[in-house]
């Protein structure tokens, strides 16, 4: 495919150089009938030329490169070349068309110099045009390198996001799920710990079969916060209700990893613990407008500008990662009043 594109580009000029071969020998001879073939054949050699040419220039353009340090020799050594091809192709039609023509040999010489015109410095026009191209390949290359590159360095970056907000979640929520099984052992509640023993294995089993993955559906996100509101509520028994508002067209679509856990655990934390009384966390999830419509909101304490500082690493890395991830398409709005609790919404790009 590509020798077949570069085949054409060549022929393509080859087809414009003869065009305006013919038309100029048209124009000098008063009308009278010319063939384009007889007039524009040397043209289509001369790009057939050019393009065999091409590859071996562009290796001389790699072996004599005209960068910094090497501008001198560089120009004067292409300089040479592109003179020494264009003599010899010009001089090479003067002698096969006297040959062709039975015109003597001794003639050649005064004939190259008479024939000789402007118009053949194209050939050296068309030298350094190929060592532009390898010029515009080479900055393309480079700046898709670099392209390719600052994305894999982004998703490196994002995965390491996600990994160190695996690690801050895990030890102080194990820390807060064994104390709540010790508590249940000494007060000889031995069903309970049992179930939440299995409750916390299933939970790290779905974490550990996750780790490395950007993107899960929102079904499975629910299905992990599912687990961990489980051994939440056996923490907090009557004091923690919950409610989860879905649909299921909302339930297909793809969302980061660990994107709604840290956010109820924020409202759990922030806003439950810290109530005398039981208290209520929602999960609610609509799909709208072509985006996915997230919210997780609880009724605490709240908190106003001065308790903002408050909010919680998790929901300063949502909020990092939605704006990575998504740009100006994800949002992240917090709204909040004092003794009314605390509404995290998120818009997201619905991809089902």
């Amino acid at each position: 495919m590509k020798f077949a594109t570069l085949a054409a580009v060549w022929a393509f000029i080859g087809l414009v150089l003869a065009t305006e071969v013919y038309f100029n020998i048209r124009v000098g001879m008063r009308g009278e009938n010319v063939s384009f073939w007889n007039a524009g054949a040397p043209q289509f050699v001369r790009a057939l030329m050019w393009g065999c040419m091409a590859p071996l220039i562009l290796l001389g353009r790699n072996r004599m490169p005209l960068g910094r340090g090497h501008w001198v020799g560089g120009v004067s050594f292409h300089f040479f070349f592109s003179f020494l091809i264009m003599a010899v192709f010009y001089l090479g039609r003067i002698f096969f068309g006297m040959l062709a023509a039975g015109d003597p040999l001794s003639d050649f010489w005064d004939t190259s110099v008479s024939n000789f015109y402007g118009r053949n410095i194209i050939d050296m026009a068309f030298y350094w045009a190929v060592l532009a191209f390898g010029f515009g390949q080479e900055i393309y290359h480079r700046y898709r390198s670099e392209e390719l590159r600052s994305a894999q360095l982004e998703t490196r970056l994002v995965e390491a996001e996600l990994k160190a907000l695996r690690q801050q979640l895990h030890p102080h929520f194990l820390f807060n799920t064994m104390n709540t099984i010790a508590v249940l052992v000494r007060e000889k509640k031995n069903d309970e710990a049992v179930t939440l023993v299995a409750r916390l294995s299933t939970l790290l089993r779905m974490a550990l079969d996750n780790t490395g993955v950007q993107e899960v559906t929102l079904r499975q996100e629910m299905d992990f916060l599912g687990r961990y509101l489980e051994i939440q509520q056996s923490r907090f028994s009557d004091r923690l209700k919950i409610g989860i508002a879905i649909t299921p067209e909302a339930m297909v679509a793809r969302i980061p990893n660990l994107l709604l856990q840290p956010l109820v655990e924020n409202a759990i934390l922030h806003g439950i613990a810290p109530r005398p009384g039981p208290g209520h966390v929602d999960v609610l999830g609509r799909v709208e407008g072509g985006n996915l419509h997230l919210e997780v909101r609880d009724d605490g304490l709240g908190f106003d500008g001065t308790r903002r500082a408050k909010e919680g690493i998790g929901l300063a890395n949502t909020r990092e990662r939605i704006t990575k991830l998504y740009g100006a398409r994800g949002q992240l709005l917090l709204r909040s009043e004092p003794g009314r609790g605390v509404s995290v919404q998120i818009v997201l790009p619905y991809r089902p």
